[in-house]
């Protein structure tokens, strides 16, 4: 067992990484921040703060608001990357600009807590909890809460689909879409015996191992289908789950679990689309502008068909072969 698989250790690890995110924050230079709020000057930064309240504390928010009527706009609910472990809500600015002018939606960019302070199910559990906050909140605040969709990158993105998850189970709120973008699916199976399409790819298996104990300190407990749906064990019924919009990476080490849990929902008749990113990795879309438009816009569309009323929903298909690049 490598030294970074024991919980002590891998929560020291966690915390630096922690500190190092925030301190870039702080700093006066071009840091991660700065750069995420320059990107696609096009869509102006019309946002607020909010405070949501959950029994794992009151969850920080920020809401972007699109261009509107008048009349309340469906809402999309954003989690953000990180390995469950960074704080980098700010690094889905760009993204949360993107779907609320091209979507037409309010998009509410979450800012839940992190491990390994509160490890595993308090991130699952907290997420569900603000999203049921805003499916129920949307008269007060402006927007339609029964026109909701979920979303999120890596992390978030798994963050999303144990919403959805405890939704199905719960019966509900009623989720329109869930957006699972380059998400780890299976934190049962150790990354070191996942394989990646390039030798080196930007998450490397040290760092995962990081993230997963940081985040389930106890292997067992990483079966639980909250943390790992994409993994073989979890057999349940997915009937009626939330349709879904799943989105991988073709050089990504996390790509084999997003399409192994893509055909679990197709085969449960909740697959929208399945798309493979060519030549693209894990976390492509914070520097690579071009790959980043097509597919905000690919998300966007999905967001608008999901939560207009007029428009016809997508079929469930089959999941679309990786692209090949030459």
């Amino acid at each position: 067992m490598s030294i970074l698989a024991r919980p002590v250790v891998a929560s020291f690890v966690a915390k630096a990484m922690q500190r190092a995110v925030m301190a870039a924050q702080r700093g006066n230079g071009r840091g991660s921040k700065a750069s995420s709020l320059d990107r696609f000057p096009e869509y102006p930064r019309n946002a607020r703060e909010l405070t949501i309240p959950t029994s794992a504390g009151p969850a920080r928010a920020i809401v972007y608001m699109p261009a509107t009527d008048g009349a309340p706009a469906p809402v999309h609910v954003n989690f953000h990357g990180g390995g469950y472990v960074m704080p980098l809500t700010d690094m889905e600015d760009p993204l949360c600009r993107y779907l609320a002018a091209e979507a037409g939606a309010i998009v509410i960019n979450v800012d839940y807590v992190l491990a390994p302070q509160h490890p595993f199910p308090g991130p699952p559990h907290q997420a569900f909890e603000v999203v049921r906050w805003i499916a129920s909140h949307g008269a007060e605040q402006g927007w339609d809460g029964s026109r909701l969709s979920v979303g999120g990158q890596s992390a978030g993105g798994a963050l999303a689909a144990a919403v959805a998850r405890q939704s199905l189970e719960q019966g509900g709120p009623a989720i329109a879409l869930q957006v699972l973008h380059y998400p780890p699916l299976d934190l049962a199976t150790s990354a070191k015996d996942k394989r990646a399409a390039i030798a080196k790819p930007v998450l490397r298996p040290w760092m995962a191992e990081v993230f997963d104990t940081a985040y389930v300190p106890d292997p067992p407990e990483r079966l639980n289908r909250l943390v790992s749906p994409g993994n073989p064990a979890d057999t349940a019924d997915l009937g009626g789950m939330a349709p879904a919009l799943v989105i991988t990476a073709e050089f990504d080490l996390l790509k084999a679990e997003g399409a192994y849990y893509a055909e679990r929902l197709r085969q449960a008749g909740a697959l929208v689309e399945y798309y493979d990113v060519p030549g693209a990795d894990h976390g492509y879309d914070g520097k690579d502008d071009e790959k980043a438009r097509q597919v905000y816009e690919l998300v966007a569309r999905h967001l608008k068909e999901a939560t207009n009323p007029k428009a016809t929903s997508p079929k469930a298909t089959e999941p679309t072969e990786p692209r090949i690049t030459e």
